[in-house]
């Protein structure tokens, strides 16, 4: 679990909360049902508006990649594949069948079958390359869409908060109570500008870094099926997949790994 998803919520979040317990506010003036429903059913809404609903159902899902762990490039995937390789060498490319078959990655999965089928190398690519477009057009689409309800969000705000208003002026014959509505109209606007950037804007951020960690990993696995298949030296192997790490990751082996394959988070469909 990627702990800095939440963290980075709860510290937002709380630093509002804070600067209110910090000047002796209370906590209660910043609860409004009228301006939540304003902001957040509206920016909804602007969203059901602008994208298909279809992409929309599938955005809890994107979300919550953010809260995943790091599936990132690492020494111990490419100690797995110069593993392969060298097997591959030995006993022949039908041997990696039962390894295939162990992996929790799809992606690899699906191009280790590849090769074990006897795919020319071409066709190989040209499915793995198109199975890694369809992963960047359908995390495109997340992208797109925390990003317009970022900016719908604060939008939503400033209407609540006119609305509010409009309100506050049909009640100018009660004084008393002017002070109270006029705050609790601008609540719309807090709520607005908050959620686009403690929540839709920083989660669309994330979800691009996840996203980015992902393509490279998939990169990396397209590499090394081709390589494998090509009959590789591992050495070489091991060349062509490090230059996916960071130099100072570079060289480090684990070949004391005790079993399968590191497991490699999945994205949104």
């Amino acid at each position: 679990m990627d702990k800095t998803t939440a963290l980075g919520l709860v510290v937002g979040l709380g630093a509002m909360v804070g600067m209110v317990v910090v000047e002796g506010g209370e906590l209660v003036g910043l609860v409004n049902l009228a301006a939540a429903i304003v902001v957040f059913g509206g920016t909804i809404g602007a969203l059901l508006t602008s994208f298909p609903l279809s992409d929309v159902m599938v955005l809890p899902r994107a979300i919550l990649v953010t809260f995943g762990g790091d599936a990132g490039v690492s020494p111990d995937r490419v100690d797995f594949y110069v593993h392969l390789a060298e097997k591959a060498r030995r006993e022949g490319l039908l041997s990696l069948e039962h390894d295939a078959d162990e992996l929790e990655d799809l992606f690899a999965r699906k191009g280790l079958m590849l090769v074990v089928d006897g795919i020319d190398p071409e066709v190989v690519r040209t499915v793995m390359e198109s199975e890694l477009g369809g992963l960047e057009q359908r995390h495109r689409r997340a992208h797109r869409m925390l990003d317009a309800m970022g900016g719908y969000a604060p939008t939503m705000g400033i209407l609540g908060t006119v609305m509010g208003l409009v309100h506050v002026l049909g009640r100018l014959s009660e004084p008393s109570a002017l002070g109270q509505s006029i705050a609790a109209a601008f609540v719309a606007t807090l709520y607005g500008v908050a959620s686009a950037n403690l929540i839709w804007l920083p989660l669309a951020n994330k979800l691009k870094a996840k996203t980015r960690a992902e393509i490279e990993v998939r990169r990396l696995t397209l590499d090394a099926v081709l390589a494998i298949q090509a009959g590789d030296n591992p050495r070489i192997v091991r060349e062509k997949l490090e230059v996916h790490l960071a130099p100072g990751r570079r060289g480090v082996s684990n070949r004391a790994r005790s079993a399968g394959e590191p497991k490699a988070a999945e994205a949104a469909a």
